[in-house]
C-alpha cells in the first residue's frame, strides 16, 4: 500500500504522541456514553448493554460519547421505529465543534408504513456540508439489529451497512480539497421530528397516535484513536489498529458500486440543477 507523503506525516504525527489508548472493544453504555437531552426519554437498559431512545409531541431524546476520537473504525448496531415512523429522524454521526466543525452523518428518515426508510448521508469539512449522498437498504431496518459502521483514516472515510461498504470519501488534500484529520469528534445520536421535511420533502406529517416512536442500540465498538489533553494517542503498528491503513480492496469496491448502481437514490455528485456551474472537484477526482 503506497501513502502520499501528507498521508505520511499525518499517521507519524498521530504514533509520535504518546502511549496507545484504544477504545475498549466491549462498549458499555454507561462506561461510553452520555444522555444529553429527553427528560427521561432516552434509557440505558440490560447494564449498559441496550440504549433506547424516544419520540413523542413533546420531545425526542438524544446522546453522545464521553470519550473523543481522532481517526477510528466505529460501529453501531441500530434498531429503528417500526410502522408509520414518517416525519421522525433518527441521526447517528460524528461531529466536531464549532462553525468549522467536521462532521459524518447517517440520518434514517422514517417513512410510511410499508415504504422503505431512506439512508441519508453527509459529509462536512471545516463547515462545510452539501455532499448528500441517500439509499434505500436491502433489508427493513424495523425488524433487526443491523450494524452501521464508520472508517475514518488518514486515506478516506468509509460508510459501511452490515460490512458492506455504501460510500467511499477520499482524501483529496493534494487537489486543494478539505479532509477532516485534525479536529476531533465524538459521536451523537438523536431521534427527533422534522416532519417539516424529512419524509417526502416534509409533505408527510408525523402521526402522533404512533407515538412514542423508539430506537434501539447496542453492541457500541470503536477502535480508534482517542482525543485527551490535547493530543491523540494510537499505533500503527498494533494488530487492534488495522483500520488506520485500511482501504477498499477489489471485493470492497465491486461491493459498494454494486450497493451505488443498486440502491442509491440520491447523489450529489450527478445534480446538475443543484451545481449549474459544474459538480464539486471530488466528484471527478474520486
Amino acid at each position: 500500500m503506497t501513502f502520499s507523503s501528507s498521508l505520511k506525516s499525518t499517521i507519524r504525527i498521530i504514533m509520535l504522541v504518546g502511549v496507545l489508548l484504544v477504545a475498549a472493544s466491549a462498549g458499555n453504555f454507561n462506561q461510553d456514553f452520555d444522555i444529553t437531552w429527553g427528560d427521561g426519554r432516552a434509557k440505558i437498559l440490560n447494564n449498559g448493554q441496550l440504549l433506547t431512545l424516544s419520540l413523542d409531541k413533546t420531545s425526542g431524546s438524544g446522546f453522545k460519547s464521553k470519550n473523543q476520537y481522532l481517526f477510528g473504525k466505529i460501529d453501531m448496531q441500530l434498531k429503528l421505529v417500526p410502522g408509520n415512523s414518517a416525519g421522525t429522524v433518527t441521526a447517528y454521526y460524528l461531529s466536531s465543534l464549532g462553525s468549522a466543525h467536521d462532521e459524518i452523518d447517517f440520518e434514517f428518515l422514517g417513512n410510511l408504513s410499508g415504504d422503505p426508510y431512506i439512508l441519508h448521508t453527509n459529509i462536512f469539512t471545516q463547515g462545510k456540508g452539501n455532499r448528500e449522498q441517500q439509499f434505500y437498504l436491502w433489508f427493513d431496518p424495523t425488524k433487526d439489529f443491523h450494524t452501521y459502521s464508520v472508517l475514518w483514516n488518514p486515506q478516506s472515510i468509509i460508510f459501511f451497512v452490515d460490512g458492506t461498504p455504501i460510500r467511499e470519501f477520499k482524501n483529496l488534500e493534494s487537489n486543494g480539497i478539505a479532509f477532516p484529520k485534525s479536529q476531533p469528534m465524538q459521536i451523537y445520536s438523536s431521534l427527533w421530528n422534522a416532519d417539516d421535511w424529512a419524509t417526502r420533502g416534509g409533505l408527510v406529517k408525523t402521526d402522533w397516535t404512533q407515538a412514542p416512536f423508539t430506537a434501539s442500540y447496542r453492541n457500541f465498538n470503536a477502535q480508534a484513536c482517542i482525543w485527551s489533553s490535547g493530543s491523540s494517542s494510537c499505533s500503527k503498528s498494533s494488530s487492534n489498529n488495522s483500520w488506520l491503513t485500511q482501504s477498499l480492496d477489489t471485493t470492497g469496491q465491486a461491493r459498494i458500486k454494486w450497493v451505488q448502481k443498486n440502491y442509491m437514490i440520491y447523489n450529489y455528485c450527478t445534480d446538475t440543477k443543484r451545481f449549474p456551474q459544474g459538480f464539486p472537484p471530488e466528484c471527478s477526482l474520486a
